[in-house]
């Protein structure tokens, strides 16, 4: 019998396959026995070797993979070697717990305080599991645990994915990927989409179906459907992978069927990304995130060392707009260097240009690192700060860029600066709407909770209410207005968005040539009616359907 399920589409597209699930985890079960005092240091030094492999893995991962997923894997190798982790299994080891014990018990502590803080910290909770189930497989000696490699195209179903499990999925092999828990913004959905893999995610009832049934995954529409008529969904594949060839095929510059441009650009986090972004299509960065650099350094790097890595991006589009977003760490990115505090409520703490307003420091560096980088480019050099919520952060901020020759701009994360929008233009020359964060912070949902990935999704009403104030702000003062979160990599919301005003969309580089074959179809007035349509509408659901249904007809 025919059964759909209903989730939240992220990564367009539609896949059919048997369904497989991932390996199960291991398990450890039992009281072990105390580890004798003499043993406790060979224990402790076997539970680092198993962390060091664990840690190198993840980094061998990363070389072979390329943009967001490199930066995910990099991060979860880090967080692999957390020292605060590492002093908590350390601590258990040395009262004679086992190095596996130590380690569930110790990441149970971790999960349980993440998931009550929730927002961005609540992120971190299946990356931590995924971390102590690959060490305490090294420690028991067990294969690594992980996806599986169908012999024939598959469709992945799965409670969740941690980052390297999805980071290296091969797309001609799993065909179709769905979640029981998830969000849009969750890191499952944004490798995908950078791997280009038809994606649903918190679709409930998912855990049903067992593996080998056959399933038709839609991306578009959020579906599920399970043992559906093979003839009608060999068909709707067919559809579906020549609308993909010739959007992948697609080449030119940024703009609508009427001649209306848009700036298509690239999210990078690094040289390499920004090289592979430059073979594309992408008309230049209009998000490089700085961060890593920072998060991976136990100490702040020097502005020679800053130069460099700012360098490879930069050189990568010599006569090209790039755009730096300035250090967006603090919160669930701690600095071990900065000294900042512990917070009851990260993902409303201290991050962002919150750093620079405590340590202007950190900030001045940076900037300057920027700048000389920017001497070796032919193209603008733009700068962008992170978490700006009032007028006066932008004007601190403009300030200083400025002063080092550079254009300023700033993020539209928080509903305050969306609504504020003129006035940080009067300070600033340009904004960019990180719609990750404005989603969450407008709906006041954690964007990895799957009872609220409804809440979640950019295609909310007063989510795309806010990007149209801001839009029309930039619109009045004659200022751009770009758009660097996901939402940018969704075809159809990429049409919705140039009709609210948006004048630029950057996303993973992988994304922009259907973004950009979507808006080749369409006029300027038919994007204008299709927003129209979408804000007029009350849920996520019909705002998506109202704007297909006029964008697929105009």
């Amino acid at each position: 019998m025919t059964t759909t399920l209903q989730g939240t589409p992220v990564v367009p597209g539609i896949g059919y396959g048997p369904v497989v699930r991932p390996a199960p985890r291991p398990t450890v079960s039992g009281i072990a026995a105390e580890v004798p005092e003499a043993r406790r240091e060979a224990e402790r030094d076997r539970f680092r070797t198993a962390v060091t492999a664990v840690a190198a893995r993840l980094e061998e991962r990363a070389e072979r993979a390329s943009g967001q997923a490199a930066e995910v894997l990099r991060t979860t190798a880090l967080m692999a070697q957390d020292p605060t982790l590492a002093t908590a299994v350390e601590g258990a080891i040395g009262t004679g717990t086992p190095a596996v014990q130590a380690v569930v018990s110790a990441t149970e502590q971790f999960t349980t305080m993440f998931a009550t803080a929730g927002g961005l910290m609540a992120e971190r909770v299946t990356d931590l599991e995924d971390i102590r189930d690959r060490v305490v497989s090294a420690l028991l000696g067990l294969p690594e645990p992980g996806v599986p490699a169908p012999e024939v195209p598959s469709v992945l179903l799965a409670d969740d994915l941690a980052p390297a499990d999805t980071a290296l999925l091969d797309p001609q092999v799993v065909v179709a990927l769905a979640t029981r828990l998830g969000g849009p913004t969750s890191h499952t959905a944004i490798i995908a989409r950078q791997l280009g893999i038809p994606c649903v995610v918190a679709v409930t009832g998912l855990e049903d179906i067992a593996a080998g049934t056959m399933v038709l995954v839609d991306g578009d529409t959020g579906t599920v459907v399970a043992d559906p008529d093979e003839d009608d969904a060999l068909e709707q594949v067919g559809a579906a992978s020549a609308r993909a060839v010739e959007a992948a095929r697609w080449r030119g510059r940024g703009q609508t069927a009427d001649a209306h441009a848009v700036d298509l650009m690239a999210n990078v986090a690094d040289g390499a990304a920004a090289r592979e972004a430059a073979a594309g299509v992408a008309q230049g960065v209009g998000l490089f995130r700085t961060e890593l650099g920072f998060l991976s350094a136990s100490s702040e790097p020097s502005i020679a060392q800053q130069t460099a890595i700012y360098a490879g991006v930069i050189e990568a589009f010599p006569d090209a707009k790039v755009v730096v977003r300035t250090l967006d760490a603090g919160s669930d990115k701690p600095l071990v260097y900065a000294g900042l505090p512990e917070e009851a409520n990260p993902a409303l703490g201290v991050r962002g240009l919150r750093i620079a307003l405590d340590d202007p420091g950190i900030l001045d560096r940076q900037l300057d690192a920027i700048a000389a980088a920017a001497e070796r480019s032919h193209g603008p050099v733009w700068v962008m700060a992170p978490m700006v919520a009032t007028v006066a952060e932008a004007a601190f901020f403009a300030e200083r860029v400025r002063s080092r020759g550079l254009v300023p701009g700033v993020m539209i994360e928080v509903p305050a600066a969306a609504l504020l929008a003129e006035a940080l233009l009067a300070e600033v020359d340009f904004v960019s709407i990180g719609t990750n964060d404005l989603t969450q912070y407008t709906m006041a949902a954690d964007r990895l909770s799957p009872s609220l990935a409804v809440l979640s999704d950019p295609w909310q009403p007063a989510v795309l209410t806010l990007v149209r104030l801001t839009a029309e702000a930039g619109q009045r003062v004659g200022k751009p207005v770009g758009v660097c979160g996901e939402a940018a990599a969704d075809p159809l919301l990429a049409c919705v968005l140039v009709g609210l005003g948006v004048t630029s969309l950057s996303a993973a580089a992988a994304a922009l040539p259907a973004v950009g074959a979507r808006l080749a179809g369409v006029t300027l007035a038919t994007c204008q009616e299709a927003a129209q349509a979408a804000l007029a509408t009350t849920d996520p659901a019909a705002a998506r359907e109202a704007a297909r249904a006029i964008l697929d007809a105009g």
